[in-house]
């Protein structure tokens, strides 16, 4: 799809713009303004008070008068507005995920992260009820995104899958000594004996291959951290998602 649906644009009007949790019609109109200016683009609220009938609807006219690649841009930036910084809006988080999800071909080409955005996303979504392993997390999105590849990321992304599980089985055991829990918990909640083997032999040389880098402080290569983030990723939501079904194992 070569554009984003009306529907959806809408959509995101409602949730951006919601009348409570939402952006304030002065945000909405210095928002637009910003990216009217840095776009050389004219739209129809400029100004505030506008002549909607509300600032959903004068967010929504503002937003089509853009073309696609700058309306995933500025719903992205949007959604990490400083607003809705310490506010729960789960409505927003389920907003950024489809956005990537569905449109992240869209995005501006110089913009775009090279990693998988749709599985970070979803994952800093299942990681929210777990907020230490989820800081750890978004330190490593945020040094990726600006070129920073260094054992220091690998560090970041290490530890946060570490705070998880002991998070979830209520431990303090270095990921290493996680290996057997992990087995297990994957195994209670149903996998099969040879997937739970495959992931407890997969985190293991995950930890080994870590250790390496750790210990010598060396840089990596990109290719590398694209595949370490996308797999630490993987097992994070998928550990987080058996808890979820099984909160109790």
């Amino acid at each position: 799809m070569s554009h984003i649906p009306l529907p959806f644009l809408s959509f995101a009007a409602d949730i951006l713009a919601d009348t409570s949790r939402g952006l304030s019609g002065n945000e909405v109109v210095k928002a637009f303004n910003a990216y009217a200016v840095e776009h050389n683009v004219n739209i129809p609220h400029s100004t505030y008070p506008f002549e909607a009938q509300n600032k959903r609807t004068a967010l929504l006219d503002n937003l089509k008068c853009f073309p696609p690649s700058l309306q995933f841009k500025i719903i992205r930036e949007l959604c990490d507005h400083r607003t809705f910084i310490n506010k729960q809006y789960d409505e927003l988080k389920s907003l950024k995920v489809k956005l990537v999800s569905q449109f992240a071909h869209l995005a501006p080409k110089d913009e775009f992260s090279k990693l998988n955005e749709t599985l970070t996303e979803e994952t800093r979504h299942w990681l929210d009820g777990f907020p230490n392993a989820l800081e750890l997390y978004l330190q490593a999105i945020h040094k990726y995104k600006h070129g920073v590849f260094s054992r220091n990321l690998l560090d970041d992304l290490r530890l946060s899958l570490e705070l998880l599980l002991k998070s979830i089985f209520k431990n303090d055991k270095s990921l290493e000594n996680q290996l057997s829990n992990v087995g297990r918990f994957v195994s209670d909640a149903g996998s099969s004996k040879e997937f739970s083997n495959m992931l407890s032999k997969l985190i293991d040389y995950y930890a080994k291959y870590q250790n390496t880098y750790i210990k010598h402080d060396d840089a990596v290569v990109e290719e590398e951290i694209e595949f370490v983030f996308e797999i630490s990723s993987s097992f994070m939501r998928h550990i987080i998602r058996l808890h979820a079904k099984s909160p109790s194992l």
